[in-house]
């Protein structure tokens, strides 16, 4: 995956999804920059690290084989509960169209707005 600098010129750096490893300091400086994050000099060799551990377990989870696997919802069986489907409140239409400016055939009436 190549990286495009904040200026919007491509970038020599390419993180490898081969040997799993952040190749340079220009590669963690965009990569930051497009997640919006700030990073300063002082923390550049610790975030390099960190990207290329993260691409390491990324790495790892791609080599697991997943052909039988059925995708999940969630890891639990549940059912959703849900609440009993009662009428709570009574219609109060005729009220509140009272208020209106303008009402056709029970429903509200405005003005045109695209033309």
């Amino acid at each position: 995956m190549s990286i495009e600098n904040p200026n919007g010129q491509s970038d020599n750096a390419t993180i490898m999804a081969d040997n799993s490893t952040v190749s340079d300091s220009s590669t963690v400086k965009s990569v930051a920059h497009l997640a919006r994050l700030s990073i300063d000099s002082t923390e550049i060799e610790t975030t390099t690290e960190k990207f290329t551990a993260i691409l390491a377990l990324i790495n790892e989870m791609q080599e697991v084989n997943t052909d039988n696997i059925v995708p999940l919802a969630h890891p639990l069986d549940h059912n959703q509960r849900l609440r009993p489907d009662v009428i709570t409140e009574t219609n109060q239409r005729e009220p509140l169209l009272a208020g209106a400016p303008a009402t056709a055939e029970g429903l509200f009436l405005v003005p045109r707005v695209i033309e």
